[in-house]
């Protein structure tokens, strides 16, 4: 299965969550919004947000510093 991940395709094993893929990309929910084909994705769907073929996905990290 391919989804567009931050707008480059990405092969995925089969049909994952979110968080799965969150914890493929070492990336933890709490310092991330999710986009999921144009939709924010409040973060306790997570889990239970499937993804499917050709899905893009928009993922923006919160960095701090000063």
């Amino acid at each position: 299965m391919n989804i567009i991940l931050n707008g480059e395709e990405k092969a995925l094993d089969s049909s994952v969550s979110l968080l799965d893929l969150l914890k493929d990309l070492s990336l933890k929910p709490e310092t991330v919004v999710i986009e999921l084909n144009t939709e924010i994705i409040q973060p306790e769907a997570y889990s239970e947000q499937k993804l499917n073929e050709a899905d893009s996905v928009e993922i923006i990290r919160f960095v701090g510093g000063g």
